[in-house]
């Protein structure tokens, strides 16, 4: 990954097939997709790839028991065939995760046993293995720290587990790898239209040096996520506004509140909403919520009333009751949701599925969707510019595509995440051992990884590097604190930087920080 060369493409081509802007999940999925047709594919973005919502999400691939709860059997469907590719496809990334339901009532031992019967249905014969009723004692061996008052048993069933940033990464390595050119830290300003008012282009900026760039193209797409009416207004600005944002919170705690290979999913919460508790690289993952808030931010902050839900609703099932001192990590995403009709709309009550919107000038928005669709949502949206007829009919190429990255390295390893690179990354450590030792004694990420970041995974910033290149951020974020005075200097090594460029990463980043910290 040379950024000096990829913006040098930017500068000289002269047309590109796919121009898209945003580079989360979607985006980058949309990048895969046409790149592997053999579109000449830009995507720019304006932050780190996965900086919003596409790094904050609650790290499972999954159908979605909830909405089949809510009878939307057509995204199970396709969130279950899409879990199944992905697990296939990045197996370094991703998790068979069993799942444990405790039941306090016999009702429930029946309505969820008969109702995730269903949820294997409908994965067919990418199930990742069935689910079942368990007894009480199962239950208790299976989760050691449940509640046991009034506990009658439990259900088991199968999910996706997965590191979302990381495969965020994945993705645009894949991407440019098949010939795409792939940009973070570039801004759109303006885009660009001709004499029939037709968005034929984009101005953009290199946020790093300020110099600006044009690239005109067949089809822009829009993929940006909770910002998706803020491009829509360039384009239109009495645009209707499409999204209104949906805050997730999560807490990480020690494994020792949930010890054991096991994830907890309370399906009923006081106001119903569901519960997760998911282990997640040694550590517990305890969300969600489900929050409207009225303005798209890059990084949303969690709620008091947030933080408490999720204190006291896991207390409630928990025997070791978690309290503020024990949360390691707090981290706040927005969904961009479709904008609910009327005061009394709940964002539970609205659909995941995706939307595909192609406004007057030919620009193409996607919105909505889910982490483990966006595959789907990535071919959905190129074959729409097929259909306008603005691009030559290709076949999709991503269903067996093996992610960057892709290998059987065992989950044992602490660095399993990185796949295939794990061998150039020991490559590295052989060459120069010094760049073996820890950042932070209490964790596995070395030097080396730094280095790594920089030169094949666009780290440009401290936080690329600690918040979404390895997660430690989101894992401990005072942990991460005391490691980014080494991660600035050895950046700073890589990129050129001076002393003052050293200070002022290591300053932003423990203010970021306090935003991951309960105080």
């Amino acid at each position: 990954m040379d950024r000096s060369q990829l913006l040098e493409n930017l500068s000289t081509t002269t047309e590109w097939d796919v121009i898209i802007i945003g580079g989360g999940a979607t985006g980058l999925g949309i990048a895969m997709d046409a790149a592997t047709r053999n579109y000449k594919t830009l995507l720019v973005e304006q932050a780190d790839f996965a900086k919003g919502t596409s790094s904050k999400a609650t790290k499972l691939v999954h159908g979605g028991v909830r909405y089949l709860a809510q009878g939307d059997l057509g995204l199970v469907k396709e969130a279950l065939h899409e879990r199944g590719l992905l697990l296939k496809n990045a197996p370094h990334l991703t998790v068979n995760e069993t799942f444990v339901i405790p039941n306090y009532t016999w009702f429930n031992v029946l309505k969820y046993t008969i109702g995730l019967k269903f949820y294997d249905l409908l994965s067919g014969k990418l199930s990742l293995g069935p689910s079942k009723y368990i007894s009480k004692k199962q239950t208790i061996s299976d989760l050691p720290t449940i509640k046991q008052e009034g506990l009658k048993g439990g259900v088991t069933y199968h999910d996706g587990q997965f590191d979302d940033s990381r495969l965020a990464m994945n993705i645009a390595q894949t991407a440019l790898e098949n010939g795409a050119t792939v940009l973070n830290y570039v801004k759109v300003e303006t885009l660009v239209k001709d004499n029939n008012s037709k968005v034929v282009g984009i101005i953009a900026k290199d946020v790093e040096t300020g110099v600006s760039y044009k690239a005109t193209g067949k089809v822009v797409i829009n993929a940006t996520g909770v910002y998706v009416d803020n491009v829509l207004h360039m384009d239109r600005p009495d645009a209707p506004h499409m999204v209104r944002p949906s805050q997730g919170v999560h807490l990480v705690l020690d494994p020792s509140f949930l010890p054991g290979e096991y994830a907890l999913m309370i399906p009923e919460t006081s106001d119903g909403r569901v519960l997760f508790a998911v282990p997640w690289h040694d550590k517990i993952i305890v969300g969600t919520t489900d929050t409207l808030r009225d303005h798209p931010e890059l990084e949303p902050h969690a709620l008091e009333e947030e933080i408490e839900f999720i204190l006291t609703t896991a207390g409630n099932y928990l025997t070791k009751k978690p309290t503020r001192s024990d949360v390691l990590a707090m981290f706040a995403g927005l969904r961009p949701l479709a904008a609910p009709q009327g005061e009394g709309a709940k964002t539970k009550e609205i659909s995941r599925s995706h939307k595909i919107i192609v406004a007057a000038s030919g620009l193409i928005t996607i919105t909505g969707g889910k982490w483990t669709t966006f595959r789907r949502m990535a071919q959905d949206t190129v074959q729409k510019a097929i259909e306008m007829g603005v691009l030559p009919n290709k076949p999709c190429a991503t269903e067996q595509l093996h992610i960057h990255g892709y290998s059987d390295i065992p989950h044992t390893d602490p660095l399993y995440f990185y796949g295939s690179d794990l061998a150039g990354i020991k490559k590295l450590i052989e060459a120069n051992p010094s760049l073996g030792e820890k950042l932070h004694p209490q964790y596995p990420y070395t030097k080396a990884l730094v280095i790594w970041a920089v030169k094949n995974e666009y780290a440009r910033k401290v936080e690329d590097v600690l918040g979404r290149r390895f997660r430690l951020l989101f894992l401990d974020a005072r942990a991460a604190v005391a490691a980014a005075p080494a991660v600035a200097k050895i950046m700073a090594e890589e990129l050129g930087r001076d002393a003052s460029w050293i200070q002022n990463e290591i300053t932003e980043f423990t203010q970021l920080a306090q935003g991951y910290t309960l105080n």
